[in-house]
């Protein structure tokens, strides 16, 4: 079984090619890819794999912008960290989906279905499912543009935290989720500004070029005689998080917005 891996995640694709080798040692992983670029060029240039394990969110878009120009025979194990709706929507297309972070059994779940599917006359019927998928998407796809959850690691292990959970994210070095249980976890992501593009900005609020809020973690804020607005959240962050008097309009709209 040939397998291509699209993740843009580094701790999750990770993950996910220990669970690979663990579940089908036999396997061959041809490549880990991490975006929507990337991952044209790569087909462009290779022979189709067997199965195609692919995050929804990449760092340039979204994975179905690559279906939509080229649509692989293969079927397609999706891993997402939307919510469940979503999943129920997709799962009506007869193809898997993993929520985040992957649970071992579910992925071995997802290979068994490959098995069984992969055989005739089930073949013919990958692409017509997935132009059923990616027109589902086009309906679904304002709702779907925002992340609901986030895979962060905490200890050895691989966890997801709902965007209700979030406090903030913040810059010390590499980027951190902090929650309202006061956690303090490390992503994987570069920086504040790929995080920012994957938030609803009618929920979260870039503060500074080290703070992104949560409006719900927003317990009350001042003005400073200078202009700039401080913030209180729920939970003691590391450093006090102030808004500049340039952002402080921006900010008291965006507060007060539903």
């Amino acid at each position: 079984m040939k397998v291509l891996l699209i993740e843009d995640e580094p701790l999750v694709a990770k993950n996910l090619e220990n669970l690979v080798k663990k579940l089908e040692p036999n396997a061959v992983l041809l490549a880990i890819i991490s975006s929507v670029k990337e991952s044209l060029d790569w087909f462009k240039a290779n022979a189709e794999p067997d199965l195609i394990l692919c995050d929804i969110q990449l760092s340039d878009g979204v994975s179905f912008d690559i279906f939509q120009e080229i649509q692989p025979q293969c079927p397609i194990i999706f891993t997402t960290a939307y919510d469940e709706y979503a999943i129920r929507a997709f799962k009506l297309n007869s193809i898997d989906y993993l929520l985040k972070p992957i649970d071992k059994d579910e992925l071995r779940i997802a290979f068994d279905k490959f098995k069984k599917l992969n055989h005739a006359p089930y073949q013919d019927d990958f692409k017509e499912k997935l132009t059923h998928l990616l027109s589902d998407f086009d309906n679904r796809s304002t709702s779907l543009k925002f992340k609901t959850r986030f895979t962060a690691q905490f200890q050895r292990n691989i966890v997801a935290v709902t965007i209700d959970r979030i406090v903030c994210f913040y810059r010390d070095e590499v980027i951190w989720v902090q929650t309202t249980d006061n956690q303090r976890l490390i992503t994987d992501y570069n920086s504040l500004d790929e995080i920012e593009e994957l938030l609803n900005p009618e929920g979260f609020f870039r503060a500074n070029r080290q703070f992104i809020v949560n409006k719900q973690a927003v317990e009350s804020y001042r003005t400073h005689f200078t202009g700039k607005i401080e913030l209180k959240l729920v939970v003691t962050t590391k450093d006090e998080i102030v808004v500049s008097k340039e952002k402080a309009h921006q900010f008291r709209g965006w507060f007060e917005l539903g």
